[in-house]
């Protein structure tokens, strides 16, 4: 009795998160008739806007792992000086709201700030431009395949590495052909948090970049314009796709 009790304890509770966090989803999936899925798939401006989010999404994905997966091994294997300082400074991102993210990098990447100024000089714009969607989306998720790969390193035995050092091996060599492959799932785990966090950032995208659209700011604009049953066809076919990739990407990581 006091076994069937505990558990009743536990499923009611797990009943109610079920409800807010899985119901919306399965909701607007379901109520999206074929024909809107259709209509919104036609729609150009809709493909155009789903496409470059995806492909930004996928670019920032990309350039976190070339810049993020070495400096997280500097977190996890190196000392230096305010260290605790510097990881917690990588959390910041994902503290802080996206609107306040956006202003952030609009007060040091704008054609007048400090480093925007300089780089337009060599034509590197990021306000209206795929530059500033790949930097906002960069902002906010590249912590997350930041810390991820940090824990994992984490995790790999010592002895491995201290064996390999008693063989004579560099630090470049152990970190490619022992700690990088056995970190690979974790890194994969990280870049795909990553991918999923770039693809639906808001907030400081329409700050910084606000054109070309991407779909998540195309939606608000139908909303604000139309009102929800314009932007409703649009989410339910962007969850669709992105959420298709995501078990796609969900399966790979598992066979690894």
């Amino acid at each position: 009795m006091r076994k069937d009790s505990f558990t009743l304890f536990l499923v009611f509770p797990s009943i109610i998160l079920s409800i807010i966090l899985f119901f919306p989803v399965i909701n607007l999936l379901a109520t999206t008739s074929a024909t809107q899925y259709i209509e919104a798939f036609l729609d150009t401006e809709v493909r155009l806007a789903i496409f470059l989010s995806l492909f930004t999404a996928t670019l920032t994905t990309i350039l976190a792992v070339i810049l993020g997966v070495p400096f997280a091994y500097i977190l996890a294997r190196k000392n230096f000086p305010f260290k605790s300082i510097v990881d917690s400074l990588v959390d910041l991102p994902i503290l802080i709201p996206h609107t306040v993210a956006g202003i952030a990098l609009l007060t040091l990447f704008g054609p007048r700030a400090l480093i925007g100024s300089m780089l337009k000089n060599f034509g590197l714009i990021f306000t209206g431009t795929i530059y500033g969607i790949v930097l906002a989306q960069f902002f906010v998720s590249a912590p997350l395949l930041i810390k991820t790969t940090k824990e994992v390193l984490l995790k790999i035995d010592e002895r491995f590495i201290k064996a390999a050092r008693t063989l004579g091996a560099s630090p470049r060599n152990i970190f490619l052909d022992i700690e990088l492959p056995l970190s690979a799932r974790g890194i994969l785990t990280g870049a795909i948090l990553c991918w999923a966090r770039a693809i639906s950032e808001f907030g400081a995208v329409i700050i910084l970049a606000y054109y070309p659209y991407t779909a998540p700011v195309l939606i608000y604009i139908r909303f604000e314009t139309w009102g929800l049953s314009a932007s409703k066809s649009i989410s339910a076919l962007l969850l669709l796709v992105t959420l298709s990739i995501f078990i796609l990407l969900k399966c790979i990581e598992k066979k690894r």
